[in-house]
C-alpha cells in the first residue's frame, strides 16, 4: 500500500493559482501511476489529471487543459499540481491518488490508495 498525504489547498479569488503536493511513502512507486482527482459538494469524483511515475506520462481532463500541470519528483516521491487562471467552477476537494499500474486512467475505482484531501475555494 501506499501512504499519501496533500497539501496546499486555499481560498483564491478567479485568475489565481495553487500548487497542490502529494507527499507519497509505504514502497516504491516505479510501477505506478499517480492521479489528481475532486469532488464537489453533491458531485462525483472526477478526475483532473494523472501521471505515470517512471515516465512521465500525462493525462488531463478537457476541463483543465491548458490551465493545470502535473509534475511529480521522483527524490522527493512528491506529486503536484500547479493550477493556474483558477475559475469558481474548480471549487473542490481535491483527493491524489495512486494505482499500481503504469497507465493514466480517469475511473476512480481503478485507484486504490488514496489521501484525506485537501479543499480548494475559488471566488469571483
Amino acid at each position: 500500500q501506499v501512504q499519501l498525504v496533500e497539501s496546499g489547498g486555499a481560498s483564491v479569488q478567479a485568475g489565481g493559482s495553487l500548487n497542490l503536493s502529494c507527499a507519497a511513502s509505504g514502497r516504491t512507486l516505479s510501477s505506478y501511476t499517480m492521479g489528481w482527482f475532486r469532488q464537489a459538494p453533491g458531485k462525483e469524483r472526477d478526475f483532473v489529471a494523472g501521471i505515470t511515475w517512471s515516465g512521465g506520462r500525462t493525462d488531463y481532463a478537457d476541463s483543465v487543459k491548458g490551465r493545470f500541470t502535473i509534475s511529480r519528483d521522483k527524490d522527493k516521491k512528491t506529486v503536484y499540481l500547479q493550477m493556474n487562471s483558477l475559475k469558481p467552477e474548480d471549487t473542490a476537494v481535491y483527493y491524489c491518488a495512486a494505482r499500481g499500474s503504469s497507465a493514466v486512467v480517469s475511473a476512480w475505482y481503478r485507484y486504490s490508495s488514496w489521501g484525506q484531501g485537501t479543499q480548494v475555494t475559488v471566488s469571483s
